[in-house]
């Protein structure tokens, strides 16, 4: 038995569930509450076994979150206040800034069986890659304190039936369109991908006319990267097709209507859509519309701030709304204990604050992040920083999660099989049916005997 009650494979210990009693009362004390008194945060060390003062400081952590900006600030301050009110330490560790390279840094850690990082900032994906390496929590956590989170993100984080991260904060995708040029032209919101389609280039078309030469109808997330996963299975969601792969495991996405979606994204690509888009990210997408020179664009919550500031040419004449039909991806990021931590009641005691209530609405103050606890959403200050919320917060609900738990460990793999085939269908370089079947075929090698 290793320290902490944890066997060496990973596996539940009887040792944990007295452990698993405490953590619910010091939850119940802690989780919600705006702020902690200090007979309050005793009671919390407490009931961890545990005490403030010089000897609680000497049990040290380490936690990967926020590389940069905003978001390692909010991080950096969650942390302090978790530290000042546990007597405990965490030391931030600088991770590289892409996804791709913090991943792999992050499996090859937790493969060499590193302690060196106790608590992981997880994409809403990574749970199924590296649910191996980390805690069930669900062993340490009360169900009414995990109730309270969306249930969508909770089943995405449940790997093989067991908890492997906390939801921290989430986002799905969203329509930005111009206000201003859909009341000068007559157009409403459009609630189908082909009505979009429409009042896009009836919108581009007028403006260019009237010499915005540079006007587009439509941008997004085209380059073949987890972006295009995302945009594609929410023209799919939207559509009433399959995903990629089905919940059962079933190789899902080789189907007639999947195959008439892709065609018809393909058919805006040079019309509606400026070439180009086939190499567009997240910002090259916010640049062009940005800029004045889209009327409709797919992006994150995120950009709702920067095209609405006030340096921005199109401040005051943008709204946002659900993607056609409804239709959106589950995004966000989790949090995670390695199963190589020496200290993981601390590790989770961390966790359980950051992810906590008070934590969850300070943070969606201050930084403008969406809360994983949909209680918060009726908040007004919650609601006047993420104004993008109240057209959002019904669509999360009932969003489209990719399929990361099913495919686990291979889910990169699957995600960049499908990016690659669409990109091909919107490229050109094949037509839909052929790149679905061709998909399909090395999916089903891929899978354990053509099933997941």
């Amino acid at each position: 038995m290793e320290r902490g009650g944890r066997s060496r494979n990973g596996g539940r210990a009887v040792a944990m569930k007295p452990k698993a009693r405490r953590w619910r009362y010091a939850q119940s004390l802690h989780l919600g509450m705006p702020s902690m008194h200090k007979h309050v945060a005793a009671a919390f060390a407490m009931f961890l076994g545990l005490a403030l003062g010089p000897a609680a400081a000497q049990t040290r952590i380490a936690i990967a979150c926020g590389s940069v900006g905003v978001e390692a600030q909010l991080c950096r301050e969650g942390v302090a206040e978790w530290a000042r009110l546990t007597g405990h330490r965490a030391d931030l560790v600088s991770t590289p800034i892409g996804s791709s390279e913090r991943l792999a840094l992050f499996q090859q850690l937790l493969a060499a069986g590193s302690a060196d990082i106790d608590v992981f900032q997880l994409d809403i994906v990574w749970p199924g890659i590296l649910s191996h390496q980390l805690l069930d929590l669900s062993e340490w956590i009360a169900p009414e304190l995990l109730e309270r989170h969306l249930p969508l993100l909770l089943r995405n984080n449940i790997v093989a039936g067991r908890l492997v991260a906390m939801p921290w904060f989430t986002h799905a995708g969203a329509m930005y369109f111009r206000r201003d040029l859909l009341e000068k032209h007559g157009r409403r919101i459009p609630e189908t991908w082909e009505e979009m389609a429409e009042t896009a280039q009836v919108i581009m078309r007028a403006e260019r006319a009237a010499g915005a030469s540079r006007m587009q109808g439509y941008v997004f997330q085209g380059r073949a990267y987890e972006g295009l996963t995302v945009n594609a299975l929410e023209w799919l969601a939207g559509s009433g097709a399959a995903g990629i792969i089905a919940p059962d495991g079933r190789v899902a996405i080789n189907t007639p209507r999947a195959a008439e979606v892709l065609t018809a994204a393909s058919r805006w690509v040079g019309t509606i859509t400026p070439r180009g888009v086939l190499n567009y990210a997240e910002e090259e997408a916010r640049g062009v519309f940005q800029s004045g020179n889209a009327v409709f664009m797919r992006n994150w919550p995120y950009a709702w701030q920067l095209v609405n500031a006030p340096d921005s040419p199109v401040h005051g004449r943008v709204g946002v709304a659900p993607l056609p039909l409804g239709a959106a991806v589950l995004g966000g990021e989790q949090l995670g204990v390695s199963r190589h931590s020496r200290h993981p009641e601390v590790a989770v005691s961390l966790v359980m604050y950051l992810t906590g209530r008070a934590e969850q609405r300070r943070r969606a103050i201050v930084g403008g992040m969406i809360p994983t606890i949909p209680e918060l959403y009726a908040e007004p200050e919650v609601l006047a920083a993420n104004p993008v919320l109240a057209q959002l917060r019904d669509v999360m609900a009932d969003a489209a999660l990719r399929p990361s738990a099913v495919t686990r460990g291979r889910y990169n793999q699957v995600s960049a099989e499908f990016w690659n085939a669409v990109h091909d269908v919107l490229s050109g370089e094949r037509g839909a049916a052929e790149a679905l079947g061709r998909l399909e075929r090395i999916l089903l090698r891929v899978g354990r005997d053509g099933h997941w």
